[in-house]
């Protein structure tokens, strides 16, 4: 069995795109005027009628910005915020599969240099996230590939599990958000975690498995694999 899990909302308690902007914008790494649309695409978003390319839109006025220092505010991010904000519940759930000696990514619409120190924090053993392409150590303003909001994670998600023979049957999807819907649909056990309304409606007219995390884990040691 191969267990999925969106980061944002499932595995940590808020977003991680919202937790690393916060410190690169204090720290002066973005310029907040260069984000200044993600307000209304997060509107959109609540009114369920989402840009599915808000993400690529916002990453063109990202050029030039050095790896360097994303990569110096991610580790900030990690330790200052993200490490302390796992839900107990999917720490313990992340850690029962390994027990069984059963595979976990992460597949996540945030940057993978920001999911990064945490899929090493909880020993994750892939992530499919959106990668900035970089040149001479600074950001395009373009991504590698596609984002991976919506329907573009299943395609991502679809060709990572071809390329490594799984068969969608064999894989356990958990998300919050409506957006998953459609790789919630393509995976044979769809878990709804702390879920949306919207998502929760569905889940629960599809007879999909739904859990509630509340509490989180604080800076806690990494757990053994």
């Amino acid at each position: 069995m191969l267990h999925i899990f969106d980061v944002d909302h499932t595995v940590i308690n808020k977003s991680s795109m919202r937790h690393f902007l916060l410190i690169a914008v204090k720290n002066r790494v973005i310029n907040l005027f260069k984000i200044r649309r993600l307000p209304v695409d997060w509107i959109r978003y609540k009114l369920r009628a989402p840009d599915t390319d808000f993400i690529e839109a916002t990453v063109e006025n990202l050029a030039g910005i050095e790896r360097a220092a994303l990569e110096k505010t991610a580790d900030e991010c990690f330790h200052k915020c993200i490490r302390g904000d796992v839900f107990i519940g999917a720490r313990e759930l992340i850690a029962e599969a390994h027990r069984k000696n059963e595979r976990v990514i992460f597949a996540s619409s945030s940057f993978d240099f920001v999911i990064r120190p945490l899929e090493r924090f909880l020993g994750i053993d892939g992530l499919l996230a959106c990668e900035l392409e970089f040149r001479n150590g600074r950001t395009t303003g373009r991504l590698i590939g596609s984002s991976l909001f919506g329907v573009k994670k299943k395609t991502v998600v679809q060709a990572w599990l071809q390329r490594n023979d799984i068969d969608p049957g064999d894989v356990s999807f958990y998300s919050d958000s409506y957006s998953d819907i459609p790789l919630l649909e393509y995976c044979g056990n769809p878990v709804a975690v702390n879920p949306d309304h919207i998502l929760r409606k569905e889940a629960k007219k599809r007879g999909w498995k739904i859990l509630r995390f509340r509490g989180v884990t604080g800076n806690a040691a990494a757990p053994e694999k």
